[in-house]
């Protein structure tokens, strides 16, 4: 007679073609954010979950984002895990530069394309059949598995995790596995913070010959923007064994990021994304506004960044600075209890052993970390997110599928 991990592992086999025919209906499912509606995806969830006989319901404090929870009790008493994963996806504006339709889910050459197939359809469906099949042995599991599929991810969470987290306990939990996209060679245990400053610059102006009337506003917020490099110097503090995890991931964070993303993980960075100043070339600006998005590694604090932020202000009387937004780095034990069924999994399915590692983009993930619960993700590759051609490969999916039912049951066994 088969194990019950036999069972499962054979079920993905059987029901492959299930399987990616869901993904592919939940990637053809439009679900941008902005403007952040979910509703056709949430669907697609809703009606597969009804159909399997899967207990769920919708939690919508935003009409148009609603947010599907779904729990069930196994035959003995253990631990609750929960499972995430966000269902809007980043918007593809008139599609330039798409080899594919980006709502199409078309495949070719073993990958499926699409808005969201990488961030994070992929990893939702992974949530999805691992909340299905466990729920065929829930009898033998020890505690509470719990499914959440929320909106509003991409604009920080308030109608989608954050809402669920801050006005429905149940979804708590002991620990959480997520599958946003990362690199299936690594698993993230934390991510850095970002901090969100708008810059006003207000001179008098003038007429573009009569420089000598007025400062220009696009020339101070030129150098203000040069001068906040200075947050960049701020060096983090870590504990030993973030040291260490940090250290062990360097080549992991280089495959999942890119080369240069192990330094990056541990500066403050600094990226000015907008800039709006002037009326006319051959006038001298009497305004200008630039917002910055300042990243905080592990181990830095956001005083410290606003206090070096202040420092350089001080010499700039026509700047005014508000904050926009701001989540704090994230992390839990880059050596805790999922990390190693995880590894066991993944090492037992391909071979190598996927590296601890902190991630340059934030998840809802950091939400359960706030509150000092465990939170890891395992994921696909970020090929194309929130770019054109955005992909995932048919065989990597089906990988982070069985990570994910393999790893919910193993821990769902232990008391």
């Amino acid at each position: 007679m088969p194990s019950d991990r036999e069972l499962l592992a054979g079920w993905i086999e059987e029901e492959r073609s299930q399987l990616i025919d869901f993904l592919q209906g939940l990637v053809r499912a439009k679900s941008p954010n902005p403007p952040g509606d979910t509703r056709e995806a949430a669907q697609v969830i809703t009606q597969y979950l009804g159909r399997h006989d899967l207990p769920f319901r919708v939690i919508a404090p935003q009409e148009t984002m609603p947010n599907i929870v779904g729990s069930f009790e196994g035959g003995a008493r253990g631990r609750h895990l929960v499972l995430n994963g966000h269902i809007d996806c980043f918007p593809v504006g008139e599609g330039k530069g798409w080899t594919q339709d980006p709502w199409g889910g078309a495949i070719v050459g073993g990958k499926l394309y699409g808005r969201g197939a990488a961030d994070m359809k992929t990893g939702t469906t992974a949530s999805i059949m691992t909340y299905r099949l466990l729920h065929r042995i829930k009898e033998r599991l020890k505690g509470r598995l719990t499914l959440t599929c929320v909106s509003d991810e991409e604009t920080f969470g308030p109608w989608g995790a954050r809402y669920l987290m801050e006005h429905h306990r149940e979804v708590h939990g002991d620990c959480l596995l997520n599958g946003e996209p990362g690199s299936p060679y690594s698993i993230r245990f934390g991510e850095k913070g970002p901090l969100w400053l708008e810059f006003t610059v207000k001179t008098p102006g003038a007429h573009g010959a009569y420089t000598h009337y007025s400062k220009s506003a696009t020339k101070i917020a030129l150098q203000l923007a040069h001068d906040l490099e200075a947050v960049t110097l701020i060096e983090p503090e870590v504990s030993d064994n973030i040291r260490a995890a940090l250290k062990q991931g360097e080549s992991a964070m280089e495959t999942a990021m890119g080369a240069g993303a192990a330094a990056t993980v541990s500066q403050v960075t600094l990226n000015i994304g907008t800039i709006r100043g002037g009326l006319k070339v051959n006038m001298v600006p009497g305004e200008c506004v630039f917002e910055a998005d300042i990243r905080l590694p592990v181990g830095v604090e956001k005083k410290q960044v606003l206090d070096c932020v202040a420092d350089v202000l001080a010499r700039y009387p026509e700047v005014t600075m508000r904050e926009t937004q701001f989540s704090p780095p994230s992390w839990c034990d880059p050596n805790g209890e999922m990390v190693e069924i995880l590894q066991r999994n993944v090492q037992a399915l391909k071979g190598f052993t996927p590296v601890p590692i902190v991630s340059l983009g934030g998840t809802d993930a950091r939400l359960w970390r706030y509150r000092g619960i465990p939170a890891y993700v395992y994921g696909p590759f970020p090929r194309g997110m929130g770019s054109t051609d955005e992909q995932v490969e048919i065989e990597e999916f089906l990988h982070v599928v069985r990570v994910h039912v393999l790893s919910a049951y193993d821990y769902l066994m232990r008391r």
